[in-house]
């Protein structure tokens, strides 16, 4: 088991490109109204994003995970210990973990993206190496 906190070294890199995307906006040449509305939107994205998925401070940001008996579990304050299925196309390299999961009964998929400085440097390693070769990693939630 092991949860994670949130990352400024993630916060860092989406301010940035979240500068960048509003940069871009202004200096478009189409409608005002057109770049108010691109203007609102990435503010809107920033709102939701920073809270669940970079700094990990709202209820139900998935902030831990788990293998047992029953498969891999993800956890959040909001709805506790929750069955999921790891994606083929999560990737754990040696300073960024992306694991992609998918909740059973649901379509799409999900991920998340834990950086270096989200967990302490050994259980980071941990974690990717228990990615990268631990058995029925793809398998579904029983």
């Amino acid at each position: 088991m092991c949860r994670w906190q949130g990352s400024t070294t993630l916060l860092a890199a989406y301010l940035a490109s979240q500068l960048l995307a509003l940069l871009a906006l202004s200096l478009l040449q189409v409608p005002v109204w057109q770049q108010v509305m691109g203007m609102t939107l990435c503010l809107l994205h920033a709102g939701w994003v920073i809270p669940r998925r970079i700094l990990l401070s709202h209820p139900c940001a998935v902030s831990g995970l788990r293998r047992d008996r029953d498969g891999w579990q993800v956890f959040s304050r909001a709805q506790g210990w929750q069955p999921v299925q790891l994606r083929p196309d999560s990737l754990a390299l040696p300073g960024l973990i992306v694991l992609r999961y998918r909740r059973p009964g649901r379509f799409c998929s999900e991920g998340l993206t834990i950086t270096h400085d989200a967990l302490e440097p050994v259980q980071h390693r941990r974690l990717r190496v228990r990615l990268k070769f631990s058995r029925r990693r793809w398998a579904a939630a029983e």
